[in-house]
């Protein structure tokens, strides 16, 4: 039976979760360039800083350095596995310096989903131009990190046009609580996981101010609208919008507590400014993408009502209850 050799690079929530996950089928090594973080998870099996409260399994072995990392891969090239669980900020540059360390032909995915403020790009059009990397992926929830790290139910999907990848992130990450599914399309999986994130700030801008459970619906699934419709002008195929990343994921992000996304409309909603909620350490990638995904569909000619009175709260001043009022006095059409 192999024992896997799983890099994850970034110990943040995700990256601490998956480590986990991975441990049960062979050593991982968590990556941070924090040091310091490094020395208290060695020293306590636990996250300083990142689900504090949980342990994180023996063998799971935190790391700085990038020699390490590289031997670590080298000594089983056939067992290897490295997950990227950076932020979309951070991808550019960690993409980048890991290109020098890591091999070509090692299976690779990450976990980010958004469009690069700068760039527009999506990560796998990062990843095309800052690497050589020959199998990589997304892998995708519908998943909160706090409940994979408990060993609760879940169901994973990996996109990627690579079986090397499919079988190297079942092997690693399926088990009795954890379902992998393959899918080959990158586009759609990433620009789900972009836009579940705004749609799900308006859902929480929408709970906040009581507006009810019908609104919440309502707003689900015209942001599912809004998700396909931006994802099959980029090339995406409409039948993954309705799957787990899709639909899956939005519902998820939309209604669950443990969302940060969903947690900062709330907060909108009661009256604290974006710039209060994000120095408080409340920080969603719904916020990092809403402006460059509006200006994305406007280059493209497609309509984002949703998406755009999201950006007009956030960074126009414009109150919540006016930006609701914005989407409902819209033309009647056939839906």
């Amino acid at each position: 039976m192999s024992s896997y050799k799983t890099l994850v690079i970034g110990a943040g929530s995700w990256g601490t979760a998956l480590a986990t996950l991975a441990s049960l089928k062979g050593d991982v090594l968590l990556w941070s360039r924090d040091c310091a973080q490094v020395e208290v998870i060695n020293a306590t099996h636990k996250n300083p800083n990142y689900l504090s409260e949980f342990e994180i399994p023996q063998r799971v072995v935190g790391t700085c350095s990038y020699e390490q990392a590289r031997d670590f891969l080298r000594a089983s090239p056939d067992e290897a596995f490295v997950i990227f669980a950076l932020p979309v900020a951070g991808m550019r540059d960690g993409v980048k310096a890991w290109s020098e360390w890591l091999a070509e032909d090692v299976p690779i995915v990450w976990t980010c989903k958004g469009f690069e403020s700068d760039t527009g790009m999506l990560a796998h059009e990062i990843i095309a131009t800052q690497s050589k990397f020959q199998e990589v992926g997304v892998l995708s929830g519908p998943s909160f990190a706090k409940e994979v790290i408990q060993g609760l139910p879940v169901a994973l999907t990996v996109a990627t046009s690579s079986d090397i990848v499919v079988e190297r992130v079942t092997n690693v990450l399926h088990n009795g609580s954890c379902r992998v599914y393959g899918s080959g399309d990158m586009v759609g999986v990433e620009v789900g996981g972009a836009l579940k994130n705004i749609i799900a700030i308006a859902c929480g801008i929408s709970d906040g101010l009581g507006l009810g459970h019908n609104a919440r619906a309502a707003l689900i699934t015209r942001g599912l609208t809004e998700m396909s419709r931006l994802g099959v002008a980029m090339g995406a195929m409409l039948s993954t919008f309705y799957g787990l990343t899709g639909m899956g994921d939005l519902v998820l992000t939309a209604t669950g507590d443990l969302s940060r996304n969903r947690q900062v409309g709330l907060a909108i909603a009661r009256g604290r400014s974006l710039e209060d909620i994000l120095s408080s350490g409340l920080t969603a990638e719904g916020v990092r993408c809403a402006q460059i995904t509006l200006a994305k569909a406007g280059e493209m000619a497609v309509a984002l009502p949703i998406t755009e009175a999201v950006c007009d709260v956030l960074f126009k001043g414009v109150k919540p209850e006016d930006a609701v009022r914005s989407l409902l006095v819209r033309d009647a059409k056939a839906e």
